[in-house]
């Protein structure tokens, strides 16, 4: 039976660096990391593969490894609490 990953990966792709407006790391292993920026006014979200979500902007693309039935699946466990 295949082990399934429950981590997320995403990436941020900018048009420019002018679009980053912060980006906070340290040193540590334990320490937070912040990265915030903006990708734009919505021009479309849609499922790249069936399992990538991917959100483009006017100023940059955001993608994440989550399936459409992960999400609706979600949303029904919350329904039900």
């Amino acid at each position: 039976m295949q082990e399934i990953n429950k981590e997320r990966s995403f990436s941020v792709e900018l048009k420019s660096k002018a679009n980053l407006k912060n980006v906070t790391m340290t040193n540590g292993g334990q320490e937070n990391v912040l990265i915030e920026g903006t990708i734009g006014e919505l021009l479309r979200a849609e499922f790249a593969e069936g399992i990538i979500l991917e959100i483009v902007g006017s100023n940059g693309v955001l993608r994440i490894n989550l399936t459409e039935k992960e999400i609706q699946r979600n949303q029904k466990q919350e329904m039900e609490v």
